[in-house]
């Protein structure tokens, strides 16, 4: 009986000592292990580099699907998605805002293939302007849809506001614009770069002292 007890006493310390340092670590940094979408939340990161390989179509469908599930307005539904996964097209669009973009492109890497971060697809999100600024909160919401559905499926993200910004300007970077046929009002904001990821980036540090309760 003694050793029954004494082994029941052990366990239950064992027991209590694992609730402490799981309390710990959920307090301090919870990786989201047990939970599938926290999982990918803290696991996804913007991905710059990728290799050549292309993201089938189902896959790409899937991805702009999860995207227009995400909350908005009333569910006015205010945005437009295109999906791109033509490589001309990405190679004509980096040609013709290359040499009238502020920013270096391609200098630096010497895989460069285009000026969506050599990305294999995109999806391009357009929204009407409006006063009270929801249409650009919905687009983020999507955007975020799409790049927690792209990591979910094994690939890697990125959202640009650089090229959208050239594309809007640049006059030779107009008949891709128009090529995405967005309806009148619509103005494009914003492009997420999607392929499989030829990198693994860090966790950047995150402020977690920008989170407060309110008493």
């Amino acid at each position: 009986m003694k050793k029954i007890v004494i082994t029941i006493a052990i366990a239950l310390l064992c027991l209590a000592g694992m609730g402490c340092v799981r309390t710990t670590v959920v307090n301090n940094h919870y990786d989201g292990k047990e939970n599938s979408v926290i999982e990918t939340i803290m696991a996804r990161r913007s991905v710059r580099h990728y290799t050549d390989q292309a993201v089938p179509r189902e896959q790409l469908q899937q991805i702009a699907e999860c995207g227009v599930n995400a909350p908005n307005a009333m569910n006015q539904q205010k945005w437009e998605v295109r999906i791109i996964d033509n490589q001309e097209y990405f190679d004509g669009l980096t040609q013709a805002i290359k040499e009238k973009s502020p920013f270096p492109m391609g200098d630096d890497d010497p895989k460069f293939r285009n000026c969506l971060r050599n990305a294999t697809a995109a999806i391009a999100v357009a929204c009407p302007d409006d006063e009270s600024g929801m249409c650009l909160i919905n687009v983020g919401l999507l955007c975020e849809n799409v790049c927690l559905a792209a990591k979910s499926l094994g690939l890697g993200s990125v959202v640009m506001a650089g090229p959208v910004m050239m594309m809007n300007t640049t006059p030779e970077a107009k008949p891709f614009l128009d090529k995405l046929g967005f309806s009148e009002g619509y103005k494009l904001r914003v492009i997420v770069g999607l392929g499989y990821p030829d990198e693994e980036p860090d966790a950047k540090p995150r402020d977690l002292n920008k989170i407060k309760f309110v008493e």
